[in-house]
């Protein structure tokens, strides 16, 4: 004869306990998903604002050579060239505030002004430099107009791939439930690179188009 089979008794309090685990597991695997996602957004944030700031650094080099090139033709437009210098230092003083605190949003904001200035009086010094026919003739200048040319096209390549990092991020950290994810680690929103309406109230010129400007005559050369 068979025996009977034994039956084991389940403590209610075990399968309580089994049940809480699982969710318990179940809630740390969704945090830590949503955890690392969100630090992978914010990661792209960085590496795309890096990639701004290796262009702005590039136009800051450029600068001073642009300017050193051009005043022995043009000491008639010493404020002009007086303000390309001004607003590069404004601009190198924002990237470096920037640099000792990334991710502020103040701080970025104040880059983006600052180098929506500098591009302004960059693009009227481009159209001044079409008044002084030996200027146009110099390689040298010519160059360094082209690299200014290549620089600002990649900024604004990397400010549009920045930009749109930044959407997918701040996207991120405001919808449900990610939002309760980002409120307890205390994400924040990172900050678009665009210049406010002040700044881009100033002329934006684009530098590769020929400048509109008659040539004045010979005696304002040197």
């Amino acid at each position: 004869m068979h025996s009977a089979p034994t039956i084991v008794a389940v403590s209610p309090v075990l399968v309580a306990a089994v049940a809480a685990g699982t969710a318990i597991a179940i809630v740390a695997i969704w945090l830590m998903a949503v955890y690392n996602g969100l630090v992978t957004r914010r990661v792209r944030v960085q590496n795309g604002f890096s990639q701004i700031d290796v262009q702005l650094r590039r136009r800051h080099d450029l600068v001073p050579n642009l300017v050193a090139t051009v005043k022995g033709y043009m000491q008639h437009e010493r404020s002009t060239l007086e303000a390309v210098t001004s607003a590069r230092a404004a601009a190198i003083n924002a990237r470096t505030a920037v640099s000792a605190n990334p991710g502020d949003v103040g701080a970025t904001l104040a880059l983006a002004n600052a180098e929506g200035v500098l591009q302004a009086v960059l693009g009227q010094l481009m159209i001044l430099m079409e008044r002084y026919p030996d200027l146009k003739a110099n390689n040298n200048a010519l160059q360094l107009q082209e690299e200014l040319v290549s620089t600002e096209n990649r900024i604004a390549f990397a400010r549009q791939a920045y930009n749109d990092a930044v959407m997918t991020f701040n996207t991120k950290l405001a919808v449900f439930p990610d939002v309760l994810v980002a409120r307890l680690f205390s994400f924040t929103a990172a900050a678009l690179f665009e210049a406010d309406q002040s700044a881009r109230a100033l002329p934006n010129v684009d530098f590769g188009a020929p400048a509109s400007i008659e040539a004045p005559r010979n005696t304002h050369n040197s």
